[in-house]
């Protein structure tokens, strides 16, 4: 269990870096992600909860996706890919299978936040012209299941 804890904040450490520095992250550390965390909620939840948890924040994160795929072709006139990144798209699958769907939702909106407000600080000194968001939601996940771990935090998997 320590060892599959270690592996996720190192596989989101790696996310958050390699896409703030290269804008690029390595496909294989999105399905790592989803294993990793889909363990640690499925040893911490009931099974039943986990599959409904499961289709829930499937539905959420395609819901999501689709808006954003109608804003970029609608109101932004550009192509998917030109306003979101695959990355993106990948962790937030990869995410489906971290939380109960009222945490998953909390964590996920105060983690677009956090990313939003992190760029807007950064921007000034890097002169960033995309936004890393895979690599900002990748920082604030880690630094979630840390103050959960670490006790700082009461409950992660059930809110």
């Amino acid at each position: 269990m320590l060892a599959l804890k270690i592996i996720l904040i190192i596989l989101f450490v790696l996310i958050f870096f390699q896409d703030y520095k290269e804008r690029q992250v390595y496909w294989f550390l999105f399905p790592l992600v989803g294993l990793c965390s889909g363990l640690l909620f499925y040893q911490s939840t009931l099974p039943e909860l986990f599959l409904v948890s499961i289709a829930l924040n499937s539905g959420f994160i395609i819901f999501l996706l689709l808006i954003v795929v109608l804003y970029a072709k609608l109101i932004l006139k550009l192509n998917v890919s030109e306003a979101f990144g695959l990355g993106d798209a990948l962790l937030f699958i990869s995410l489906i299978f971290s939380f109960s769907t009222v945490s998953f939702l909390t964590i996920f909106v105060f983690a677009l936040c956090f990313s939003l407000v992190t760029h807007l600080i950064l921007k000034k000194r890097s002169k960033l012209k995309t936004v890393p968001l895979a690599g900002y939601l990748s920082l604030f996940f880690g630094l979630s299941y840390i103050a959960f771990w670490a006790g700082i935090t009461n409950s992660l998997y059930a809110l």
